[in-house]
C-alpha cells in the first residue's frame, strides 16, 4: 500500500511538472494532452476503482489550481473518471492494445463530456474548444495511454 501511494505521489509530480512545461510552450498542447488523466487511467486500472477514484480528485484540483476559474471542475470530471476506469477494467479484459485503446477512447470522451457539461453549467458562457484541438484530446490521450500501459507491461514483464 506504501509503495502504491509513493508510486501516486511520483506519477502526479511527473503530470505537474509535464503540464507545466505544456503549459509554457503552448497552450494547445494541453487540450490535446492531459497528463494527469494519464496518471488517474494508470493508476484507476492498476489499483482499481476506490484508488482510481482518490487520484482522479487529487489530480483534478491540482489542474483546477492552474485555472482561474471554479475549483473543482476537472475534480469532479478526473474523479468520476477515475472511478468508472477502476470499475469497469475489474469486469473487462482491457489489456490487448486495441481493446485498451477503445476504453480509453470512451472514457476520454466521457471525461472530456462532463468536463464540459461542469464548465457550461457553471460558467454560463461559451466554451473555448480551441478550434478542434479540444475534441482530438480523447483520440491523443488513448493513444498516448494505451502505448504507455504497453510500455509499462514490458518493463514490469507482465504479459
Amino acid at each position: 500500500m506504501i509503495r502504491d501511494v509513493i508510486d501516486v505521489g511520483l506519477g502526479i509530480l511527473a503530470a505537474f511538472v509535464l503540464y507545466t512545461l505544456f503549459g509554457r510552450i503552448s497552450a494547445g498542447l494541453l487540450l490535446i494532452f492531459n497528463p494527469f488523466l494519464l496518471v488517474v487511467f494508470y493508476f484507476s486500472l492498476v489499483n482499481g476503482e476506490i484508488f482510481g477514484a482518490v487520484t482522479g480528485t487529487i489530480c483534478g484540483l491540482i489542474q483546477d489550481s492552474f485555472s482561474l476559474g471554479i475549483f473543482g471542475v476537472a475534480g469532479l470530471s478526473l474523479t468520476v473518471v477515475g472511478y468508472l476506469t477502476g470499475l469497469i477494467s475489474r469486469r473487462i479484459n482491457v489489456v490487448p492494445f486495441s481493446r485498451n485503446f477503445f476504453f480509453l477512447l470512451i472514457l476520454a470522451s466521457v471525461e472530456l463530456l462532463v468536463w464540459m457539461a461542469l464548465y457550461v453549467f457553471i460558467f454560463a458562457e461559451r466554451l473555448s474548444t480551441g478550434g478542434i484541438l479540444l475534441f482530438l484530446q480523447p483520440l491523443m490521450m488513448a493513444f498516448w495511454g494505451s502505448l504507455f500501459f504497453s510500455l509499462m507491461r514490458k518493463l514490469k514483464g507482465v504479459k
